[in-house]
């Protein structure tokens, strides 16, 4: 998509504003941007993918109720081996080695909850063990579901979902 105002640079800003529930939309270029700034509020022509992570990161580290459950500060962590500092992982957005990710781990997880809503990766699933691999999955809750029941004493819904899970392993054997 060309932009409209000059018509030779491609639009690479693409800016919806909302008043009193009309929705207006600019499809422009960096440089038609910069010339209707004063017509485009709290626009930073400036804006990277890099500023976007370190907005992400830059958040109070500890439950995600924004209380600090630690008296060391990210900013004063460095890594051992490149002697990366967290504040300047935060501007730049990578990891100067692969060490940075145990230095800094403790800070990484509470991002990546807040990012993702958990910090394990599951990844995508090949279309034809998808179903396997869903019933492996149901099948580990349910026998942690299990455990959980005979610990609290409920045998006979744990009888049920011994049952469960022995039809699922049928299952997954046939």
């Amino acid at each position: 998509m060309l932009c409209p105002e000059c018509g030779k640079r491609p639009a690479t800003l693409h800016y919806t504003k909302i008043v009193n529930g009309k929705k207006s939309e600019f499809h422009i270029c960096e440089v038609c941007a910069k010339a209707k700034e004063e017509q485009l509020p709290d626009m930073d022509s400036s804006f990277s993918f890099h500023q976007l992570l370190s907005g992400l990161l830059n958040f109070d580290i500890g439950s995600g109720t924004g209380e600090s459950n630690t008296t060391v500060q990210p900013q004063t962590i460095r890594c051992s081996t490149c002697g990366l500092t967290y504040q300047q992982f935060s501007k730049v957005g990578r990891f100067g080695c692969s060490d940075c990710y145990d230095t800094f781990k403790e800070y990484l997880d509470p991002m990546f909850r807040r990012m993702h809503g958990h910090t394990i990766h599951r990844g995508k699933v090949p279309v034809r063990t998808e179903g396997k691999l869903k019933m492996r999955r149901e099948l580990d809750e349910l026998k942690q579901e299990m455990v959980r029941l005979v610990q609290n004493e409920e045998f006979e819904r744990a009888a049920q979902v011994r049952d469960q899970i022995r039809q699922i392993e049928e299952r997954l054997q046939s």
